[in-house]
C-alpha cells in the first residue's frame, strides 16, 4: 500500500507556532466580530434617534472605529487563516470548511476595507457638514439604513465563520 504524506504549502509550523498563530487568528477574529457589532450598536442608535447630536456623535464614533481597526483587524485575521492553512495539515484546499471560511472572509475583509470604510466616511463627512440642525435638514437618504444592513450582513458573516470553525461541517474535497 502506497502513503501518500501531506504535504504544506509553506514549511509546517512546530506546535508552540501553531498554537501562537492560533491565538492571534482567533483573537483578531473575535475582535473583528466585537468591532462589527460595535458599529452595529451605533448605527441602530442613529437609526433609531430624534436627536441630531446622538446621530453625528455615532457616526463620527464609527468613523474611528472604521478608520483605526478596520483595516488591521481584516487583514490580520485573512492572513494569520491563510497561514495557518498553508502551514498545517488542513491546507487550503483540501477541507472544504477551509475553502469556505477562506472565500467568506476574503470577501467580508475586501467589502469591509472598501465598501464599509466608503460609507463610514460619507456618514461621518454629513455628520461633519452638518454640525447644527435636526435630522430631517441633514437629507440622509438611504444612509441610516444602510448604516445598520452592512454591520447586520457583517456580523451574519463572522457567526457563519465561527460555526464553520467550531462545528467543520464538510469533508474533503
Amino acid at each position: 500500500m502506497l502513503v501518500v504524506k501531506k504535504e504544506t504549502v509553506l514549511p509546517r509550523l512546530g506546535s508552540r507556532a501553531r498554537k501562537a498563530l492560533v491565538c492571534v487568528h482567533v483573537a483578531v477574529s473575535v475582535s473583528w466580530l466585537g468591532m462589527t457589532l460595535c458599529l452595529l450598536t451605533m448605527a441602530v442608535t442613529a437609526l433609531l434617534t430624534n436627536d441630531a447630536d446622538t446621530l453625528r456623535a455615532a457616526y463620527r464614533a464609527m468613523k474611528m472605529l472604521g478608520d483605526t481597526l478596520v483595516i488591521p483587524v481584516s487583514l490580520t485575521a485573512l492572513l494569520s487563516g491563510l497561514w495557518l492553512s498553508l502551514a498545517t495539515p488542513w491546507r487550503l484546499f483540501s477541507w472544504r470548511w477551509v475553502t469556505v471560511k477562506f472565500w467568506l472572509t476574503l470577501a467580508a475583509a475586501a467589502a469591509s476595507i472598501f465598501a464599509l470604510r466608503a460609507r463610514l466616511d460619507q456618514a461621518a463627512h454629513v455628520a461633519a457638514t452638518h454640525p447644527v440642525g435636526t435630522i430631517a435638514q441633514m437629507h440622509l437618504g438611504s444612509l441610516r439604513s444602510s448604516m445598520v444592513i452592512i454591520p447586520s450582513v457583517a456580523t451574519c458573516v463572522y457567526l457563519a465563520n465561527v460555526a464553520i470553525s467550531v462545528t467543520k461541517p464538510w469533508g474533503r474535497k
